[in-house]
């Protein structure tokens, strides 16, 4: 062994540690990180137009969009939370205008109304001795429970809470430097990729493709199915309907249940309030049209443009998501589009086909 080949093994070795420390350092900051770039790479066009209006000022244009996007998380959780309180404090003078109504009395017989279990519940509600219970025990009790749980559940909460805040905003920072010099770096890595130039251009064309596209189709998606699940709500008079509906949104992306996480206790709540007609109705629209649009129309539209098998495209999205969690949505079709393109290059540079006297005979 000569000294340029020990010093290539000790480089290498050095290099493999400090890439390996550095993972390790970095780990807690994948998530912000990684949707970070997601987000970078889908709104670049918007970046290099906005920077052009602003005389090629790229941290200025990169500060804007940071900005908007701050200002697109922020201001709708804000205005949901003004709404959600006001909504609480509705429904609570709701259920104190039920109580002092009657409803507890009135409650077996409304339960009996649920098909299936009714006469069950009915049965149940009648052995409790609703007497014994006045307004001011009940509030107290619930008061006193209430209390007991925010104060076991606060630590948890606070960390959960701190945490989320942090990724975001380390979020925000890392798609701020990729908007400012994400152009400079992706020039540096390309140029290291020890490839040829025409394979280097096919992975970077795919992969900018399936972002693209994968994202659009999560987007999409979960706008359309949002939008159906609200024109039921509005339809059928269930209260809180841009709430519900920025909620199904929200979690459309998320596969096996998903959408069904609101439209489903939407379903219980118009049983409960009768007529059953109305349920039915959403039970149906929820199966029938919201959900089922997610088993088309995000594969076709991702599919469309990378051209992935649909049923790879399905297996990739829930396998991703098992392995990386909902990172997994976008990873998941991302590395299955990228061996694709390896195959592809597989083929064409090294995949020597066989010639016609060893090949299969040709049929007589």
């Amino acid at each position: 062994m000569n000294r340029q080949q020990l010093f290539s093994i000790v480089f290498f070795a050095l290099l493999a540690l400090l890439l390996y420390q550095m993972g390790l350092m970095l780990q807690p900051f994948v998530f912000p990180a990684l949707l970070a770039g997601l987000l970078a790479h889908w709104a670049f066009p918007l970046h290099l137009k906005l920077s052009k209006l602003v005389n090629e000022n790229e941290t200025l244009s990169a500060a804007v969009l940071t900005a908007g996007a701050l200002g697109m998380v922020v201001v709708p959780l804000t205005v949901m939370g003004v709404m959600l309180v006001r909504e609480a404090g509705a429904a609570e003078q709701t259920i104190r205008s039920w109580i002092v109504s009657g409803g507890l009395h009135r409650l077996p017989d409304q339960l009996a109304t649920i098909p299936l279990i009714g006469e069950r519940l009915r049965t149940a509600a009648a052995e409790i001795d609703i007497q014994k219970f006045s307004m001011e025990q009940s509030v107290l009790a619930g008061v006193k429970g209430l209390s007991q749980f925010l104060v076991g559940q606060m630590g948890d909460l606070l960390k959960n809470a701190a945490i989320l805040v942090t990724n975001f905003f380390i979020m925000l920072l890392v798609l701020f430097f990729l908007f400012k010099d994400g152009s400079k770096w992706f020039a540096a890595f390309y140029e290291l990729i020890p490839m040829d130039e025409s394979h280097k251009q096919k992975i970077v064309t795919r992969l900018d493709l399936t972002i693209r596209a994968v994202v659009k189709g999560m987007l999409v998606t979960a706008i359309v199915q949002g939008v159906l699940a609200g024109l039921a709500y509005l339809a059928l008079g269930v209260p809180f309907p841009v709430v519900l509906t920025v909620l199904t949104i929200m979690l459309a992306p998320i596969p096996f249940g998903g959408t069904a996480l609101v439209w489903g206790p939407v379903v219980l709540y118009l049983l409960w309030i009768g007529p059953i007609g109305k349920a039915l109705i959403m039970l149906a629209w929820g199966i029938g049209v919201v959900s089922m649009v997610d088993q088309f129309l995000r594969p076709w539209l991702i599919g469309q443009d990378v051209q992935i098998p649909i049923l790879l495209l399905v297996l990739s999205v829930l396998g991703g998501l098992a392995l990386y969690g909902v990172l997994g949505l976008f990873v998941g079709p991302i590395l299955v589009s990228l061996l694709l393109t390896a195959v592809q290059i597989y083929r064409e540079e090294y995949h020597k086909p066989v010639s016609s006297a060893g090949g299969p005979p040709s049929p007589s």
